[in-house]
């Protein structure tokens, strides 16, 4: 249903994009747009190297953390990672020239499991691992931006009398950051109505990381990466760092009515592209996209994304329906 509504609505908001361009022009200026470090700004013009131990649930669809950590090290950090063994995040950090070092997960269930039986064991395993890592990292202060990889570290740094800082991406902490706030020193969110949840002498309204290249998109690059035309509309669609097959199934199920009057691209997941779709005039799909992002977010007339936060402010900071 979502992909029947969608170009009725993106109809409307070009109605009324073309209807009220100066309201629109004058709201936008007014938008601010937030960034956060895990320091002040004094430490940052520091000259003496420092040291920041970085974890993070990572989304490969907007390679987040990595011009984070490209921005700590152009103001002089040390930046260590630390995650899953094999997780999605590893190579894009180690491009960075970034130590990444991983260490055993599990996650928390709420519901029945056979693993539910196992994971616990998996989380004490980690917690060791990252007590000795960051035994030898010796870092001045942890961030960690939720996901279960990051429970066993934050709780080994606290165990360490090292500082933690941690970013709550969505209006209600996960169970996850539940877990954690109690030991961190600050917490940082990104909505008002989130600080209710928070400790009043540790939460931080702090906004979402923006990136400026995100800014620099081209859309005339953005359709000769992807092979499409000016004629037509684009529809990005976006499911998430591992694809949503529900979001998937119903692109594919629909898309012959939405390439009469729409351009598709498509951001599936890894493992999740149909080869059966590869020569479909109008449509492109990959399994997620890193430099080229901007430039197919600045080709696309409507998004349709999973509601995850980052999403979310990037969609929204970027003006687009």
């Amino acid at each position: 249903m979502l992909f029947k509504i969608a170009p009725l609505l993106y109809n409307d908001y070009k109605a009324f994009s073309s209807a009220r361009p100066e309201t629109r022009k004058k709201k936008r200026e007014k938008r601010p747009r937030f960034a956060i470090y895990a320091c002040t700004a004094a430490e940052r013009s520091e000259a003496a190297m420092r040291t920041a131990g970085i974890i993070a649930e990572y989304n490969p669809f907007h390679n987040g953390h990595a011009w984070q950590i490209a921005e700590l090290k152009k103001r002089g950090y040390d930046i260590s990672y630390i995650g899953s063994y094999e997780g999605m995040e590893k190579g894009m950090i180690m491009e960075t020239k970034t130590p990444y070092y991983g260490i055993a997960t599990g996650k928390l269930r709420r519901y029945f499991d056979l693993k539910n039986f196992t994971d616990p064991f998996r989380i004490i395993k980690g917690y060791f691992e990252a007590r000795s890592r960051l035994k030898k990292i010796h870092p001045d202060v942890v961030f960690s931006k939720g996901g279960f990889v990051a429970v066993p570290v934050v709780r080994a740094a606290h165990a360490l009398k090292i500082p933690v800082i941690i970013h709550e991406s969505d209006m209600t902490p996960g169970l996850a950051n539940k877990l954690c706030i109690p030991v961190a020193s600050k917490v940082c969110c990104n909505f008002p109505e989130t600080l209710k949840y928070l400790p009043s002498d540790k939460a931080v309204l702090s906004g979402s990381p923006i990136r400026s290249e995100l800014f620099e998109g081209d859309r005339s690059r953005g359709l000769h990466f992807c092979g499409l035309t000016s004629d037509k509309p684009v529809i990005l669609i976006m499911g998430g760092s591992l694809g949503a097959v529900a979001v998937n199934e119903a692109v594919r199920a629909v898309l012959p009515e939405l390439l009469k009057d729409f351009q598709v691209i498509h951001l599936c997941g890894k493992g999740k592209t149909d080869k059966s779709l590869n020569n479909v005039t109008g449509y492109v799909q990959y399994e997620f996209i890193k430099e080229e992002l901007r430039d197919l977010l600045a080709a696309a007339d409507l998004i349709i994304s999973r509601a995850g936060a980052n999403a979310i402010c990037e969609i929204l900071a970027l003006r687009k329906p």
